[in-house]
């Protein structure tokens, strides 16, 4: 009998701490250092001391984040860790402030390695900041809100975040990242709201993410190298972008980005590429875009190399950013504008190794058109719009 109660103990140990949490791992919840679960009472202190716990083990550890709403404010994360497996159980919601101010990142890690993060939800509370950028006044340049920064090992699996002030969760500067099955919301107006952001990181994959935003669903900056995006649901968004790209003469470039299977609904842009108009030693190469749907979405395909927001720094300039080797593959759905291929590439660097396979675009009731500028590729099989490469 006392062997059985043992079992039950033990099996109810591990249903706590979900299957992510193995038998003799050191585990710390926030709760066992104050933290508070009624969403009023500041938790970080608590959050921050169950980090410097589980990163100071010396074999793998859990920090426990229980049901309930934990009010966090600006967190940092910090490494180089003693343990070389760390896993963020999230099983409640950490809110944000109201207002984080000029915070740049609410939850950050840097300098991390081997730490997972698994399900729970971040809640930015970015309502206000987006209320005061909508009204024209001066305001406080708000907040990403999970971001991972000079890291490697990275795993972000069933996590909700929602009403994030800016970028919802970005990578940066990191290698071997996976985010999976992910879910973010934003309403379609607010600014700035990107759902996920890589930049300067290699090998990353993001996999069965669902993606409400304001601004791109993903979004892909300069120096990232060897991404994988695969079963992507967007809308509303404004695509997924490559870019903007250029903006600084010595950006690094893009290189070898996979999309695979995606649906865009209602969206601004579908599949994007988009560059300054101005010189620049960047690049975009070895890019597949392959089996999207598009819905009602108003430029399904495109690449724009004249990019210069309130015409300052870059009227009348020509994009440096060489774009080349990019394959469209098995693109088909519904143009919400007649134009539903655009490339509009750079005078002085034309686009080529342009490829169209197996496109079908739509336009109501009348046919949908092909627009180049400046572009040279192929097209095969069976191409609507007609292709103007």
């Amino acid at each position: 009998m006392a062997q059985l109660r043992s079992f039950i103990v033990l099996l109810l140990l591990v249903v706590f701490f979900d299957d992510h949490v193995s038998y003799g791992e050191a585990a710390f919840s926030i709760a066992d250092y104050g933290a508070k679960s009624d969403g009023r009472s500041d938790s970080t202190k608590s959050l921050l001391a169950a980090w410097e716990a589980a990163c100071g083990s010396a074999g793998s550890a859990t920090m426990h984040v229980p049901a309930g709403d934990f009010l966090v404010g600006q967190a940092t994360f910090a490494g180089p860790c003693s343990s070389g497996k760390i896993t963020v159980q999230i099983d409640g919601t950490l809110v944000s402030p109201s207002d984080l101010g000029g915070a740049g990142d609410w939850l950050l890690f840097h300098h991390v390695e081997g730490v997972s993060v698994y399900g729970g939800t971040v809640d930015g509370r970015g309502s206000s900041l987006w209320a005061c950028k909508a009204a024209g006044r001066s305001c406080a340049s708000g907040a990403s809100s999970l971001t991972f920064r000079n890291s490697k090992d990275i795993t972000i699996s069933g996590l909700t975040s929602t009403d994030s002030e800016l970028y919802h969760i970005v990578i940066d500067g990191c290698d071997g990242v996976t985010v999976q099955n992910v879910k973010i919301t934003a309403p379609g107006n607010s600014p700035n709201t990107d759902g996920i952001h890589v930049q300067g990181s290699s090998h990353v994959t993001i996999t069965g993410a669902g993606i409400k935003t304001g601004d791109d669903c993903i979004s892909v900056g300069p120096g990232t190298t060897n991404l994988w995006i695969e079963q992507v649901a967007c809308g509303p968004g404004h695509g997924i972008s490559i870019g903007s790209l250029g903006k600084g003469y010595d950006e690094e470039g893009v290189e070898n980005v996979t999309v695979n299977t995606a649906v865009f609904t209602g969206t601004e842009n579908g599949l994007r590429i988009k560059t300054w108009g101005r010189p620049s030693q960047a690049f975009v190469k070895g890019v597949v875009f392959e089996h999207a749907v598009m819905q009602n979405v108003q430029n399904p395909i495109i690449i724009d190399q004249n990019y210069c927001p309130g015409d300052r720094g870059c009227p009348d300039q020509s994009s440096g950013v060489k774009i080349s080797g990019v394959t469209y593959n098995d693109i088909h759905g519904s143009s919400a504008s007649e134009v539903a291929v655009n490339f509009d590439c750079s005078a002085s660097n034309p686009c080529t190794g342009i490829g169209l396979q197996d496109i079908k675009l739509t336009y109501g009731n009348t046919a949908a058109e092909s627009s180049c500028k400046h572009a040279d590729g192929t097209a095969s099989g069976f191409v609507v719009p007609p292709s103007c490469l």
